[in-house]
C-alpha cells in the first residue's frame, strides 16, 4: 500500500488519532440523539449500554486487524485482504458513500447551533449559506494537509469535550427521577423497539475504525492505532451513556421529543443563557471537528482503492501536499447536491435526519460485518497456515453488525443496497482500464 502522505514524514500520534476517533464519533450524532431516542424512555439508556458494548467488541476486531497489519484504508484495506480485489471494493464503494452522506446532517448541525444563539437571524438562506460554508471551510483546511487536519482534529476535540462532559456529569444531580417514570412509552414491542433504537445509537459510534484508516500516515502504527482505537470509543461511550442519561432526567420527555437541540435545552435549565450559550459554542466547534474528521476519512478510502486500481486514479491522485485533493473535492461536491436536494425537496429536518441516519449506518455496519470475521483469513495470508478459529469477541461484533442492518429498515436498506450495486459498474470498468483477471 503506498504511503497515504506520498512518502512524507508521519504525523499522526496517540493524540491526534484518539482526537480524530472521538472527533469523528462525537458529532450530529451524539448531541442530536437524546431528541431522536426520547420517545423509547428507559430502554433507550440500556440500548446506549447495549450498543456500547458490541462498539467496543468491533473495536477490539480493528485494534487486532491493525496489529497484524496496519494498512492505509481501514475496513477496505482488511476487507480486500480477507475476500478479494471485488469485496475490497464494495466496500470502499459503500464506505465512501456513508461518509460523505453523512456531512450534510453534520454541517446542518453547525448551521443550527449558530442560528440558535442569534435566532433574530435565523432564515432558511442564512443556514444554506452556513450549511455549506462548514463544509467547504473544512475541506480547505484537509486539502492543506494531514498535519494539519490532524492538529485541527485535536483542538477541536478536546475543547469541546469540556463543556458536554460537564453536562454529562454535574447534570446527573439535575436529574429529576419522575422523567424515567416509563420503560418503554413508544407503544411498540420491546424487539421493535429495541431494533428501531439499533441505528439511532450506532450512527453516534459511526468512526470506531477512524484511526485505521490514515494508517500510513500514523507513527508505529502497530501500537498507536489499537491504542487510540479502544480509548476513543470507550471515551465516547462513557460521554454517551452519561450524556443522554442527564438530558433525558433534566429535559421533560415532551419538550426533548420536539428538540433540535437538547444539550442547549439542558444546559438553559442548569445555568440559564450563559450555559446554553456555552453549550452551543460547543455544538459549533463539534460540527466542525466531526467534519473535519469525516472529510479525512473522506479522501483517504477512495485514494487506497484508487492505489490498488480498483477505483478510478482521480481519487489517488496526491497534491502537492500529500493529500489526494480531487478525491476530496468530488465527495464534498455530491454531499453539497445532497443538501441542495433536501432544501428543494423542503423535508422536515427530522425526516431528512432519520432518512440520513438510517442510509449512512445501513452503508457503514456493512463494511462492519465483513470485517468483524476478517481477522482470520488475514492473519492466514501473512503468516500462511489455516485462519484461527474465530473468536467470540468476532461473533459478538458481527452479530451486532447485523442487528443494526436490520434495525436501519427496508427503506434505508432498499437505498443503501441500490446505492452498492451502483458500484458494480464501476468495478467492471475499472478492470477493464486496468488489464486485471477477473478472479478477486
Amino acid at each position: 500500500m503506498a504511503d497515504a502522505a506520498g512518502g512524507s514524514a508521519k504525523t499522526l500520534g496517540v493524540a491526534a488519532c484518539t482526537a480524530i476517533v472521538v472527533g469523528n464519533m462525537v458529532g450530529s450524532g451524539f448531541y442530536l440523539s437524546p431528541a431522536a431516542v426520547a420517545p423509547y424512555g428507559n430502554l433507550a439508556l440500556i440500548a446506549w449500554v447495549i450498543m456500547g458494548g458490541g462498539a467496543i467488541c468491533l473495536g477490539l476486531v480493528f485494534a487486532r486487524l491493525a496489529k497484524l497489519s496496519p494498512a492505509t484504508g481501514g475496513p477496505y484495506a482488511y476487507t480486500r485482504m480477507a475476500y478479494g480485489d471485488f469485496m475490497g471494493f464494495l466496500i470502499a464503494w459503500g464506505y465512501w458513500i456513508s461518509i460523505w452522506a453523512s456531512l450534510p446532517v453534520i454541517a446542518v448541525a453547525f448551521a443550527g447551533a449558530i442560528l440558535n444563539l442569534f435566532p433574530e437571524y435565523r432564515t432558511r438562506g442564512l443556514g444554506m449559506v452556513l450549511t455549506l460554508g462548514a463544509m467547504w471551510f473544512v475541506v480547505l483546511v484537509n486539502l492543506r494537509g494531514v498535519k494539519e487536519a490532524g492538529i485541527f482534529a485535536q483542538v477541536t476535540t478536546y475543547t469541546k469535550l469540556v463543556p458536554f462532559a460537564a453536562i454529562a456529569l454535574i447534570g446527573l444531580f439535575y436529574i429529576n427521577a419522575d422523567h424515567f417514570a416509563e420503560f418503554n412509552p413508544s407503544g411498540q414491542p420491546l424487539f421493535t423497539s429495541f431494533a428501531a433504537l439499533a441505528p439511532l445509537t450506532m450512527f453516534a459510534f459511526l468512526g470506531l475504525e477512524s484511526a485505521t484508516v490514515p494508517a500510513g500516515d500514523v507513527r508505529d502504527p502497530e501500537r498507536t492505532i489499537p491504542r487510540s482505537t479502544i480509548l476513543g470509543i470507550s471515551i465516547a461511550a462513557l460521554l454517551y451513556i452519561f450524556g443522554t442519561t442527564a438530558v433525558m432526567g433534566i429535559v421533560p420527555r415532551e419538550q426533548l421529543v420536539g428538540s433540535i437541540a437538547p444539550f442547549t435545552d439542558a444546559a438553559r435549565i442548569m445555568w440559564g443563557s450563559v450555559g446554553a450559550g456555552a453549550v452551543a459554542i460547543a455544538v459549533i466547534i463539534s460540527s466542525l471537528g466531526a467534519l473535519n474528521g469525516w472529510t479525512l476519512l473522506m479522501g483517504q478510502v477512495p485514494m487506497a482503492a484508487a492505489q490498488d486500481r480498483l477505483f478510478p486514479s482521480i481519487f489517488g491522485k496526491l497534491s502537492a501536499r500529500g493529500v489526494p485533493a480531487a478525491g476530496i473535492v468530488i465527495s464534498a461536491g455530491l454531499a453539497t447536491a445532497l443538501i441542495m436536494v433536501q432544501a428543494a425537496g423542503s423535508p422536515s429536518f427530522s425526516a431528512f435526519y432519520n432518512l440520513i441516519v438510517g442510509l449512512a449506518t445501513m452503508t457503514a455496519v456493512v463494511p462492519y460485518a465483513f470485517c468483524a470475521l476478517a481477522g482470520g483469513f488475514v492473519s492466514a495470508k501473512l503468516k500462511g497456515g489455516a485462519a484461527p478459529r474465530v473468536t467470540a469477541v468476532e461473533v459478538i461484533a458481527f452479530t451486532f453488525a447485523m442487528f443494526t442492518l436490520y434495525g436501519c429498515g427496508p427503506e434505508a436498506v432498499l437505498y443503501g443496497t441500490t446505492l452498492l450495486f451502483l458500484g458494480i459498474p464501476v468495478y467492471t470498468w475499472q478492470r477493464r482500464r486496468s488489464g486485471l483477471a477477473a478472479g478477486g
